[in-house]
């Protein structure tokens, strides 16, 4: 099995999925664009899944960001803008802790159903998977210049890539055809 590489550069810790990339530096792949970059929200108060009867609409029936998540969102933005990495769109799940990820680190979401927390919508998994990995290919080619940028959950990003991720780390990914893609790395800090 192939070792693990993990470094720390500007503040980021870098963890290399083993075999995924090509041996291009990540952050100039992230520049050159075409690229989707899966977010996991940021930390968030203590507690697993949302209190008994939360609302998608009203942000205060919800788990959200802790002070900590909110700082590594606004770290996470100014740290593409450092990079210089063109961002073209960014969708998010409707939970207010994914949307307020988006608008803290690069200043604008747009809700996007399947992006929906699949544990709580069990049921749907399989759909929003599928949808999701399309979407993934559809808008590399129609932002080839920029970068789209997907803020969901855990569970919904170890299904499209069979990596855990912990609160704000990205898994870059690279369209592959119609309908795939593949993992090239992940970033967390």
């Amino acid at each position: 099995m192939a070792s693990r590489r993990e470094f720390l550069l500007g503040g980021i810790a870098f963890v290399a999925v083993p075999g995924a990339g090509d041996g291009e530096p990540i952050w100039r792949r992230l520049r050159s664009g075409g690229l989707v970059i899966l977010m996991r929200h940021a930390a968030t108060v203590p507690g697993l899944g949302d209190p008994p009867g939360f609302r998608l609409d009203a942000c205060t029936t919800q788990r959200n960001l802790s002070p900590e998540g909110r700082e590594d969102a606004r770290r996470i933005g100014a740290r593409m803008r450092t990079e210089k990495v063109p961002i073209a769109r960014v969708y998010t799940s409707p939970w207010c802790r994914c949307r307020e990820t988006a608008m803290l680190a690069f200043g604008m979401a747009e809700d996007w159903g399947p992006l929906s927390s699949s544990f709580d919508f069990p049921d749907r998994e399989a759909e929003f998977t599928e949808r999701t990995r399309k979407r993934i290919a559809l808008l590399a080619r129609r932002h080839p210049a920029g970068n789209v940028v997907m803020v969901t959950h855990s569970v919904n990003i170890a299904a499209l890539t069979r990596h855990s991720v912990a609160p704000a780390e990205l898994v870059v990914m690279k369209p592959e055809g119609c309908c795939d893609a593949r993992a090239l790395e992940r970033l967390r800090l």
